[in-house]
């Protein structure tokens, strides 16, 4: 697998990555397998790419919101219908046309679904999962 692609440089992308790293630490620790990571299909990107332990039929795609002060509102409150769209429409091209960084037998499953992990950082600065929202639905 190809090393994950960052995002951009100052503030907004530092905390934007270490969020998905912690993101992808805590799916690790609790037993998935993450295929990819910031992943382009198009114009849109996947977060994270991963199966479920106990579910090898099943894709899963991982949006990664996280909030490093409340003044801004939730993480859950900055995912709208549009964004959910784009993550299905992300999906749908990947199902499609697959990505260099993935395994073609990957992508081959009879079931996907479009998940939702938020974050927070702790008193002490680490990135902790705050929820974990399990099949959005498209608008």
């Amino acid at each position: 697998m190809h090393p994950p692609q960052r995002a951009p440089a100052g503030p907004r992308g530092v905390i934007g990555a270490a969020a998905e790293d912690a993101a992808a630490a805590d799916l690790r620790r609790r037993g998935w397998v993450v295929l990819g990571r910031n992943l382009r299909v198009g114009r849109d990107e996947i977060d994270i790419l991963a199966r479920e332990p106990g579910s090898p039929a099943v894709l899963v795609v991982l949006e990664v919101r996280a909030r490093s002060r409340p003044g801004f509102g939730s993480a859950l409150e900055s995912v709208d219908g549009r964004k959910v769209a784009r993550l299905y429409r992300a999906a749908w091209a990947l199902r499609r046309g697959g990505h260099p960084a993935v395994a073609a037998a990957e992508l081959e499953v009879v079931r996907w679904r479009v998940d939702l992990l938020t974050l927070r950082r702790s008193f002490s600065g680490a990135w902790q999962v705050e929820q974990h929202l399990r099949g959005l639905q498209p608008p």
